[in-house]
């Protein structure tokens, strides 16, 4: 199997709406990307988007790619939405550790609107960041430890 890795990083300076793709982000604890709109000290710090989920949305007719669905993160070779809360990963040199599994779309969701559906409700995932780092498309992304891993 190959290995699992980050495919896009994103960013917006507006809640609600795409991000943009970004050569590289800067990661911070207590902030999640610098930058970005849902950045700050709180549980939902960055958001993890699979491509293979963005790929689900591909096949079901939707013309979308990586930040349409307002991820910050997008990765492939991994399956997110499966990871237990508390799960932690390294993006690059990046530790983070899963704190949710999906959320509510809130009402007017952009995404929602653009596309029909959103999957990040269901497959997306948020972490805190736990040290400080760079990170950019092609970097690793590995599972360190959570339940049965």
């Amino acid at each position: 199997m190959n290995q699992p890795k980050i495919v896009s990083v994103n960013i917006s300076s507006t809640k609600g709406v795409v991000k943009k793709p970004v050569p590289q982000g800067c990661l911070e604890p207590d902030v999640g990307l610098v930058g970005d709109a849902h950045s700050g000290p709180w549980h939902r710090q960055l958001s993890l988007l699979a491509m293979e989920s963005i790929d689900y949305m591909r096949a079901k007719g939707a013309e979308v790619n990586p930040g349409d669905f307002a991820e910050n993160i997008t990765t492939q070779g991994i399956e997110l939405h499966t990871l237990p809360v508390g799960t932690r990963l390294m993006l690059g040199d990046v530790e983070v550790e899963v704190t949710q599994i999906g959320k509510e779309c809130h009402a007017g969701c952009a995404i929602r609107e653009l596309v029909g559906d959103c999957i990040m409700p269901r497959q997306g995932i948020f972490v805190r960041v736990l040290n400080p780092g760079e990170v950019k498309a092609g970097d690793p992304v590995s599972r360190l430890s959570g339940e049965g891993g």
